[in-house]
């Protein structure tokens, strides 16, 4: 038989697993996907919460419709170590107040591999975009050694979903 702990565990994972493709929908229709009464669903849900495995709710867009590109910025470090410094200015600050109003910073993950890090980003333009990287490099630029920015044509899939106009986009290649 197994555990309170393992049925918890699993029930959850139900949840998330719903939550990730319908977060939009309503605690009974999502309750109704996983099978479980609302109030279960809402227990879970508040669990996660706290727990911080849940930690933000957002809608897909597509920041060509608010006149914005997507770039990849990928870094590589330096032999510097990463101190307060650092610290305050990637974690504790955000990128996006480099350049308020034209830049707005997506993701940001440090990687190991080739590149030790990478940040996903919304600009203006592509001068804008460079100029996020030449304020990266003034503020912070001795824990960095390389730097490559690319832009993107269009996302194919997005946090799992698969874009709804791609037909249309791979037509326009």
């Amino acid at each position: 038989m197994k555990s309170n702990n393992e049925t918890l565990k699993k029930d959850e994972l139900k949840v998330l697993d719903v939550l990730e493709q319908h977060a939009n929908e309503n605690i009974n229709e999502i309750a109704k996907r996983c099978g479980f009464s609302h109030q279960k669903v809402r227990r879970i849900i508040k669990h996660l919460e706290e727990m911080n495995i849940i930690w933000g709710y957002s809608a897909i867009t597509d920041k060509n419709g608010k006149d914005m590109k997507h770039f990849t910025l990928l870094i590589t470090r330096s032999n510097a170590l990463l101190d307060d410094y650092f610290s305050k200015e990637i974690i504790i600050e955000k990128l996006d107040n480099y350049l308020p109003g034209l830049v707005q910073i997506e993701n940001i993950y440090m990687t190991h591999g080739r590149y030790s890090g990478v940040v996903t980003f919304f600009a203006t333009d592509l001068l804008t975009a460079k100029k996020l990287v030449q304020e990266i490099t003034k503020r912070i630029g001795k824990y960095f050694k390389e730097y490559l920015l690319l832009e993107t044509l269009f996302p194919i899939r997005k946090q799992g979903f698969k874009n709804p106009r791609i037909k249309e986009l791979v037509g326009n290649i």
